[in-house]
C-alpha cells in the first residue's frame, strides 16, 4: 500500500488510494475569531443568567429553593451552605452580607471575575486559553481547603462563618 502511494507521488499524480482518510471540508468561518469566543461568552452568559435568577428570587425566604440535605439531616453546614444567599447579596451589591453568608463562595466569584477577562482576551487574540492542568496535589489542596472551611464553620469559634 505504501509502495503504491510512493509510485503515484513519483508520477506526479495527486490521486490518493482508497485507504486515504476522508477529511470533511470545513467552511472558512468555522475556525474564525467568533468561534474562539463561544466558550468564554457562553460561560459568562450562563453565570449572568444564574445570578439574575438568584437575584430575582430571594433565597432568604423559605420555599423558593430546596434546603441543603446535609444541614437538614445532620445540622452541619456544608461548604456550599449560604452560597445562594451569597449570590443573591452579590447580585444586589451587598458585599458584606455576601461575605457573611459564604466567604468561600465570594472568593470563587472574585476568582472568576479576575480570570474571565484573561480567558476572553486570550481567546480573542487566538492564543491558547487552557492553562496548565491541575495536578493531583492541587485537587488534594482544594479538598483540604473545603474540608477545613467546613470544619471551622461548624466549630464554636467559627460562628462568624455560619450562613
Amino acid at each position: 500500500m505504501a509502495a503504491e502511494k510512493l509510485r503515484l507521488r513519483a508520477c506526479g499524480s495527486s490521486i490518493g488510494t482508497v485507504s486515504d482518510p476522508v477529511v470533511p471540508a470545513r467552511p472558512d468561518g468555522f475556525r474564525g475569531p467568533l468561534r474562539r469566543l463561544v466558550a468564554p461568552v457562553a460561560t459568562l452568559a450562563a453565570l449572568t443568567a444564574a445570578f439574575a435568577g438568584v437575584g430575582a428570587v430571594d433565597p432568604n425566604e423559605p420555599g423558593h429553593y430546596p434546603v441543603c440535605p446535609l444541614l437538614h439531616l445532620t445540622g452541619i453546614y456544608c461548604p456550599a451552605c449560604g452560597g445562594l444567599r451569597s449570590a443573591h447579596a452579590v447580585a444586589h451589591g451587598d458585599l458584606a452580607a455576601a461575605l457573611g453568608d459564604n466567604a468561600l463562595a465570594v472568593a470563587g466569584y472574585a476568582a472568576f471575575a479576575l480570570f474571565w477577562p484573561v480567558w476572553f482576551t486570550r481567546a480573542a487574540r487566538g492564543r491558547r486559553t487552557a492553562g496548565p492542568r491541575p495536578r493531583p496535589g492541587h485537587w488534594w489542596a482544594l479538598g483540604g481547603l473545603l474540608l477545613a472551611f467546613t470544619a471551622v464553620r461548624n466549630l464554636p469559634f467559627g460562628a462568624g462563618l455560619h450562613p
